[in-house]
């Protein structure tokens, strides 16, 4: 990207372009952070486990050795002697393999905020483009990779040199010594070692890290024009879900209206609310709400329901409760059963003609959606 590019970017990234950017597997990591991880957790199982390992190395050469002349090597012997040695280097070795293991993920669970990143999995032509490839070799970045790198041998060197210069005084160099001394001054001198080595590179790692935060964060820096695209594109997204909601609801409305010249019942607020209600013996458990609405929507159930002579019950809590907490094409809340038995019976007792018609009507809508399916 060139600098003109970069100068013109002033905003800061936007939680979407973080995102996409996590997703595709751009965010700081830094590797040096991954090798001080491992030092540490080594460092770490020396301390802890280490006397235990070297009394069990010990013993294991102990055995091997104190007894190797007088042992007889035969082909069924053999295997089970290289078991045991299998075994203890296991009980050794493992901790270490386990803590590097955790260290490890726990270290790039914390660059990438533990969270995956799928699309930057895979095979990518553009890192086959070869002018992409040079330009990356002779850029800042590779720069400042060949700087850390070039701390980085510098402090192994120093720790080195620090080591040895402590070591080399140790009795071990200029007099005789017991051999289970030799085991606790390689100990001594690998944590010595170790705790420097963490030292020096986690310093190193600290600057490369911090350095990959900058640049990935000025890298997702946008310009002016990139986020007002950015808020037309989320706005355009609003409206499209906005009109898939309007376009749902007047399809429902529609479906509602034209259940209604089928409904036993209208009940109403009168004003504000109409619920439209059907019930059919050895069909229905109990009644089910067809359409309801409030305000403009109610008055065009009610007029369509004068237009096709269905029953039309004032009860304002009943009408209110039913706008409120039933669902079309669910049966009515329980609370309400009795209160809608005694509105079914009247409209039964008082619109007998109706509801022998009603059956025709029912049969008939049956037929045409029978037909059309």
């Amino acid at each position: 990207m060139s600098e003109v590019d970069q100068e013109s970017k002033t905003e800061l990234p936007s939680e979407k372009r973080v995102q996409e950017a996590f997703e595709k597997g751009q965010f700081a990591k830094s590797a040096e952070l991954n090798v001080v991880a491992t030092l540490a957790a080594m460092l770490g199982v020396l301390g802890i486990a280490v006397s235990s390992a070297t009394r069990e190395l010990s013993s294991l050469a102990t055995n091997v050795w104190g007894q190797l002349g007088t042992t007889e090597f035969q082909s069924g012997s053999v295997p089970v002697q290289l078991g045991e040695c299998g075994k203890v280097m296991a009980q050794v070795l493992m901790p270490v393999i386990i803590a590097v293991t955790v260290a490890t993920l726990l270290v790039g669970g914390f660059q990438s905020g533990f969270r995956l990143a799928p699309k930057s999995i895979g095979f990518k032509l553009e890192n086959l483009d070869f002018s992409k490839g040079f330009a990356r070799v002779f850029s800042k970045q590779s720069l400042v990779k060949g700087v850390i790198d070039f701390l980085k041998l510098i402090a192994i060197a120093l720790v080195l040199w620090l080591g040895a210069r402590t070591l080399v005084n140790d009795p071990i160099f200029v007099s005789p010594v017991e051999a289970g001394y030799l085991g606790d001054f390689i100990r001594r001198a690998t944590v010595e070692f170790l705790g420097k080595m963490v030292l020096a590179l986690g310093i190193i790692a600290a600057i490369s890290y911090s350095y990959e935060k900058f640049r990935t964060h000025k890298n997702l820096m946008m310009t002016r024009q990139e986020v007002k695209d950015e808020n037309k594109q989320s706005e355009g997204d609003m409206h499209t879900k906005a009109a898939m909601r309007r376009m749902a609801r007047r399809l429902m409305q529609k479906q509602m209206l034209a259940a209604v010249p089928t409904a036993d019942v209208i009940v109403t607020n009168p004003t504000h609310y109409a619920v439209a209600l059907k019930y059919e013996r050895g069909r229905d458990g109990a009644p089910v709400i067809l359409a309801k609405g409030e305000n403009q929507f109610a008055r065009r159930i009610k007029a369509l329901a004068a237009e096709h002579g269905v029953p039309v019950v004032e009860n304002k809590p009943v009408a209110r409760v039913l706008y409120a907490m039933g669902k079309v094409g669910e049966t009515i809340p329980a609370e309400l059963y009795q209160a809608v038995a005694g509105i079914l019976a009247f409209v039964y007792r008082t619109h007998r003609l109706y509801f022998h018609e009603l059956k025709i009507r029912r049969a008939a809508a049956e037929g045409a959606v029978g037909r059309t399916g």
